[in-house]
């Protein structure tokens, strides 16, 4: 199962409930009739690809903002680990701490990863664009980091004039 099989374009996003770097809760509902929602998934805290995606994440928050969007990353790091993360790197936006990995199943992003002949389960790269009213408005299965938020922005910008 992957996230291309899991996420819908048009269909609801799966709901959650989960912990964030700053020690609360947070619930995807919360944002719907507010919000769109740019929920990024990434394997984990200070790794290279992670650090840049969530760095152009960063770079980025205000053109997201204007667009009426939210980003939230999500990995299976620790709360603590997030709060050195988001520090380290001035990160404005929350973090979820999917430690039991409820969130990446519900997604399709826990997935078998396959690296120099050994296997292994891990959290595939994808970032889902979730509408006001909650529904999956893009998914990018397998990011590729380089370029990835501009598409994204884009994309958001698109579903904004529609």
């Amino acid at each position: 199962m992957s996230a291309s099989e899991n996420i819908v374009v048009g269909k609801s996003a799966p709901a959650f409930y989960q912990n964030t770097d700053d020690g609360k809760k947070i619930r995807l509902s919360g944002f719907k009739g507010e919000r769109n929602v740019v929920l990024y998934f990434y394997p984990k805290d200070n790794t290279p690809g992670c650090t840049q995606e969530s760095c152009d994440f960063q770079e980025n928050l205000a053109k997201f903002a204007k667009q009426d969007a939210v980003v939230i990353g999500v990995s299976p790091d620790s709360v603590k680990s997030h709060v050195k993360f988001k520090e380290k790197y001035g990160l404005d936006f929350v973090l979820v701490s999917d430690e039991s990995k409820e969130v990446c199943e519900k997604y399709g992003v826990w997935v078998e990863k396959n690296m120099y002949g050994r296997k292994y389960m891990g959290v595939e790269r994808p970032t889902v664009l979730i509408d006001k009213q909650g529904k999956v408005a893009e998914l990018w299965p397998k990011v590729k980091v380089k370029g990835h938020v501009d598409e994204v922005y884009n994309r958001l910008k698109e579903l904004n004039k529609s």
